[in-house]
């Protein structure tokens, strides 16, 4: 077993190190996957999670975890005289967004979500999809957006979930660990990679567990909406003005 076939086992800075790798080798198949595994609903959660960012015509996007800047393009779509930064800590998967079109669009810049290269109330909206799975320090991670975030702004928080204790459960679960792993080796050749996006969802925080950490962060009128029977997440928050 490779080191990154288990790395939702793994802790600290091995599970870091091995998150990093998974994304580096997947970047180029990146947006291909995300839209077969979803069947292109993950366009309408992006949709979704940036209108509840409330973001001035004119205001300023941190976007972390960007990957290739999906988040990012779809607030420049809706606010298009804001500016976006993108950030994230693979820069592989960043070039793939830079080659985008209208990749220039955005600014780019490799980060650490655990230490934002930000002074305090920067930004008016934070916003991050599938990022909270992957990070060491859940609460540590929160604790640098609400830093980073003006008084009065959002944080928005796109990530899966556990899928609920419901009828659906057991074909949610042969989904995800069956198929989900089976596409990404037909489409990427990195079965590893899509045997972690499963197994780190399964064991990640329940949508109510992590509306919690947001409130223990500083967050206020938190709030979170479910999408593809149950197994997606929207979480919004304030910071207080």
């Amino acid at each position: 077993m490779t080191e990154t076939s288990n790395a939702e086992a793994l802790s600290g800075a091995a599970r870091a190190a091995a998150v990093r790798d998974i994304f580096r080798r997947i970047a180029p198949r990146y947006d291909l996957m995300n839209r077969v595994m979803t069947f292109g609903m993950d366009r309408r959660w992006r949709r979704f999670a940036i209108r509840q960012a409330h973001l001035p015509k004119d205001g300023k996007l941190l976007d972390i975890a960007t990957g290739t800047g999906d988040l990012a393009f779809e607030a420049l779509a809706q606010a298009p005289r804001l500016t976006a930064i993108g950030a994230d800590f693979v820069p592989q998967i960043m070039q793939v967004g830079r080659d985008r079109p209208n990749g220039g669009r955005v600014r780019w810049l490799a980060a650490d979500a655990l230490n934002l290269p930000f002074p305090a109330e920067t930004f008016d909206a934070v916003t991050h999809g599938f990022l909270v799975r992957n990070v060491i320090d859940i609460p540590r991670a929160f604790r640098e957006q609400w830093r980073v975030l003006k008084r009065g702004g959002y944080m928005v928080c796109l990530d899966t979930t556990p899928p609920p204790p419901n009828l659906l459960r057991p074909i949610l679960l042969f989904y995800l660990q069956k198929i989900i792993p089976l596409i990404g080796t037909i489409l990427t050749g990195q079965r590893d990679a899509y045997t972690y996006l499963p197994n780190s969802t399964l064991g990640f925080k329940t949508p109510q567990e992590l509306a919690a950490l947001m409130s223990e962060a500083g967050f206020v009128e938190v709030g979170y909406r479910r999408f593809m029977f149950g197994t997606i997440a929207v979480h919004w928050a304030r910071k207080p003005i």
